[in-house]
């Protein structure tokens, strides 16, 4: 929703799609067809995200994930319009070569072949060593040591590696499409039973299964990763340029103050303790303010996103990004662990829900529209996203957009997914 007249522009955007993931053809196979190896308008043909392989199967050997996710656009809605039309492309080519793995019980290989064509079988048979000889008794077998890695691990690398690519795209594009800004990323992929909620960001998805609340994601805020952020400003403090100091204080230290012993954490720390205050400590703070009001270098107030590679402090030539990580955290729900009933679901909400909502309130509301319709009635979950969007908007009255408890609605813009389990 565009914020009722809050926001003239909505910088939300979302996307749900069903992708099919094909098998990658052999390096040595048949030269690829112009089709198969064309560009997506405004994907360099590196990146290799054709539109025909992720999404016309025609009896073509691969598996279908089911996909849903929400971009919370900052300082424009650019980087969010291209990342709800493109991640769910990277993650198909991240998956490519994951076809014949994930449908193999057994281990996955540590190398891959280079004829990807190898059945799954050999596929698993990878040599360890060059002539793959019995290790001799007397020999170190430090090398032969292996670590054994699963499949849901496998999705994992693939979804957090193209949220790097996506990155890596809205960069390279920025001048040409006119990107401004970065966003937050939330996405649910459900595939082979299980479902994989990706977060980067502070937008948040929670199950609601039989009235229990189970988080799926957490937010990323400069709270929150305070100590990342400190530990990357102590290792290349030329980052903060001459204007910051990686270490925290309770608020900022007057020049009066040099000599005085005063309360601070570094990036190793989770208590406080006090030192004696130097001409250093006089910088400004890399982490200011508490809450929703916390930024980063008095700038940005999330952590984790795609995009905002301009971005820079005000009036100044010190860049952001490299605090910013692209990188998702993603967290595993395994469906075929429970029995599911048709009020289960997973709810996916930007923060203009959660600002104003928390997450007893939210499965309350959930409860609540869903007795209100058939079991079969597929208009329910819709109806539950809407009445989260409208509650959090609030009413206008005289004294502003109010919640029914009569405290302030959401300011932002608010974008919803209910989806069954």
């Amino acid at each position: 929703v565009i914020n009722a007249g809050k926001s003239q522009h909505n910088e939300d955007q979302a996307c749900c799609e069903v992708v099919f993931v094909e098998r990658r053809p052999s390096p040595r196979g048949r030269l690829p067809s112009r089709e198969s190896s064309g560009e997506l308008d405004g994907v360099s043909a590196g990146a290799a995200l054709t539109q025909p392989s992720c999404l016309s199967p025609q009896g073509r050997k691969g598996f279908y994930f089911h996909y849903w996710a929400l971009f919370d656009g900052h300082a424009g809605s650019g980087a969010a319009v291209m990342a709800s039309k493109r991640l769910h492309l990277h993650i198909c080519e991240q998956l490519r070569d994951l076809v014949d793995i994930l449908q193999d019980p057994s281990p996955p290989p540590i190398c891959l072949p280079h004829d990807m064509r190898a059945g799954p079988a050999e596929l698993s048979r990878v040599p360890l060593s060059e002539d793959d000889k019995e290790v001799p008794n007397d020999a170190v077998p430090r090398f032969h040591l292996e670590k054994a890695v699963s499949h849901e691990s496998l999705v994992i690398g693939a979804i957090e590696n193209a949220f790097k690519h996506m990155d890596d795209q809205i960069e390279r594009e920025r001048a040409s499409q006119r990107l401004s800004g970065g966003c937050c990323a939330l996405a649910a992929v459900y595939l082979m039973g299980k479902f994989y909620v990706a977060n980067a960001g502070d937008s948040r998805a929670i199950i609601i299964r039989n009235g229990e609340i189970i988080p799926m994601s957490r937010e990323f805020t400069p709270e929150t990763e305070r100590q990342r952020l400190q530990f990357l400003a102590f290792l290349r403090p030329e980052l903060l340029g001459k204007e910051f100091t990686h270490l925290e204080f309770p608020r900022r230290i007057q020049p009066k103050e040099l000599g005085k012993k005063m309360l601070y954490r570094d990036q190793n720390m989770n208590g406080w303790a006090y030192k004696k205050i130097e001409e250093n400590d006089l910088k400004f703070p890399l982490i200011y303010g508490e809450g929703k009001k916390a930024r980063v270098m008095a700038t940005i107030g999330v952590t984790r996103g795609l995009g905002d590679h301009d971005l820079k402090v005000f009036s100044s030539n010190i860049h952001i990004k490299p605090f910013l990580s692209c990188f998702p955290e993603v967290r595993v729900y395994d469906l075929t662990q429970y029995e599911h009933c048709p009020d289960d679901v997973l709810v996916l909400g930007t923060d203009g829900l959660w600002d104003v909502t928390n997450d007893k309130e939210v499965a309350a509301v959930v409860m609540e529209v869903l007795t209100s319709y058939e079991p079969n009635d597929p208009c329910r979950y819709t109806m539950v996203a809407q009445e989260l969007v409208v509650r959090s908007r609030g009413v206008l009255k005289e004294r502003g957009w109010r919640l029914s408890n009569d405290k302030l609605g959401s300011g932002d813009d608010i974008s919803v997914f209910v989806i069954p389990l």
